[in-house]
């Protein structure tokens, strides 16, 4: 899939919204992708994820060789399933404890093992690094990252590959410079 296409498929299921949106980083911006909205659509998931795993495993290569997916909840689960799914390895996912933080609750990794971290959309990067932090705690290595939507434009610095299915970098603003803001415009919390 191409980025037009891509942006057609946000686009035609509401994925994309345009307004002014506080971002789960703190940053706000007139652009949001609520990607649960196209991946609600089951067909439409596993086209989205198909296509992100055939471009990982052009722009990795051999590398593109995993023992297991792992994907922050809740965004990354269904991407992280589907990618797990297209590649034909194991799927686990970490989630929130109480205080906010990520852990692996449910499942254990081996140490030696080789993981694709995956995500629905990054834009600090903050999610991804949380789980990197896990892989690498239990001894296995985070061999590459793997989101629908780099919202960073490849500006985050992961320290190993990253693959995209859409690189763009919507414009964000800090809230105290936010020209959305000064312009009196309701901000929306979508969550994500």
């Amino acid at each position: 899939m191409n980025d037009d296409e891509v942006l057609t498929v946000f686009r035609d299921t509401r994925a994309l919204l345009e307004g002014h949106f506080e971002l789960r980083s703190g940053l706000h911006s007139a652009r949001y992708f609520q990607c649960a909205q196209a991946l609600r659509d089951p067909a439409i998931a596993a086209r989205l994820c198909d296509a992100l795993a055939e471009r990982a495993r052009a722009e990795l290569g051999e590398d593109a060789a995993f023992d297991g997916v792992i994907a922050p909840a809740l965004g990354g689960i269904i991407v992280g399933y589907e990618l797990a799914r297209a590649l034909r390895v194991p799927f686990i996912f970490a989630e929130k404890n109480s205080d906010g933080s990520l852990a692996l609750r449910r499942f254990a990794i081996r140490a030696g093992e080789r993981y694709l971290v995956a995500e629905d959309v990054v834009t600090r990067g903050g999610r991804v690094g949380e789980t990197v932090r896990i892989v690498e705690e239990n001894g296995a290595a985070a061999a590459a990252i793997a989101m629908l939507v780099d919202r960073s434009a490849g500006s985050v610095p992961f320290g190993r590959p990253a693959v995209s299915l859409l690189r763009m970098a919507p414009e964000t603003f800090e809230p105290n410079a936010c020209p959305l803001c000064a312009q009196g415009l309701p901000l929306a919390h979508p969550g994500s």
